[in-house]
């Protein structure tokens, strides 16, 4: 697949990023993080020389395939202008581990930045056994489900200032911040509830003592909003890449 035009885009997302910003009256830096679910390593490689180094993906085992193809062309051909780091991705790419997981797949989490989407206990839980295991902790984001939808995970509002507080001293995981995602297609308003709320969110997780600083909010339909509500990541998919499998 060709992403002619993407460097293009990239511009484009980023006077909207800057413009929101000023609307919203923020001065926070944004980091595009460029979803590449369902597109191949070529794909990443387009969002590495439009300007993006920060790659997203929903599920572990189709990240983990990129990671590998991505390093094994490096070694092949020499010809790629990034070095293989930690694990087989690129020291110049950041990996964001950004869907669900489940918990027997928590040994992959170190093959990433930054972990997204912890949404219980029980993940935290066991994210923070295996960074013990490492003797150093993994960097995450409290996923939290500002808009009480059953089909999305998270932890409820209510309940986070509770878990903030006892996560202080799970060694294994650092906080970082929080995530939220907005329902589809919601009008204006609810966006603003809900991002809002995640900003409030952020402000309990730093109140419990944790130096979180990232709320990850907003995708293609509304990543303007969200940054006006004062994201500091956005994950883009499809208006960077088209339609999934297009």
């Amino acid at each position: 697949m060709s992403y002619q035009g993407l460097a293009d885009r990239v511009a484009e997302v980023r006077k909207k990023i800057d413009d929101a910003r000023r609307r919203g009256g923020h001065t926070q830096n944004v980091r595009i993080i460029a979803v590449t679910k369902t597109h191949g390593p070529e794909a990443v490689l387009a969002a590495l020389g439009a300007g993006i180094t920060d790659i997203g993906e929903n599920k572990v085992q189709e990240a983990l395939g990129k990671q590998d193809a991505l390093a094994a062309r490096i070694a092949m051909t020499g010809g790629i202008p990034v070095v293989a780091s930690r694990g087989p991705a690129p020291a110049a790419l950041t990996w964001h581990l950004i869907g669900h997981l489940q918990r027997n797949k928590v040994k992959h989490v170190d093959r990433f930045a930054l972990f997204h989407a912890v949404d219980s206990q029980r993940l935290a839980d066991a994210i923070h056994n295996f960074g013990v295991t490492l003797a150093r902790p993994l960097d995450v984001l409290l996923e939290v489900n500002v808009s009480g939808e059953a089909s999305k995970g998270g932890y409820p509002p209510s309940e986070l200032a509770r878990e903030a507080d006892r996560l202080r001293a799970q060694a294994g995981l650092r906080v970082r911040g929080v995530m939220t995602m907005a329902p589809f297609d919601a009008p204006e308003s609810v966006l603003r509830e809900v991002f809002g709320g995640a900003r409030r969110a952020l402000e309990t997780v730093r109140g419990a003592g944790h130096d979180a600083t990232e709320l990850s909010m907003g995708m293609s339909g509304d990543f303007a909003v969200a940054v006006e509500e004062g994201a500091t990541m956005v994950r883009l998919g499809t208006v960077l890449f088209g339609e999934r499998g297009q």
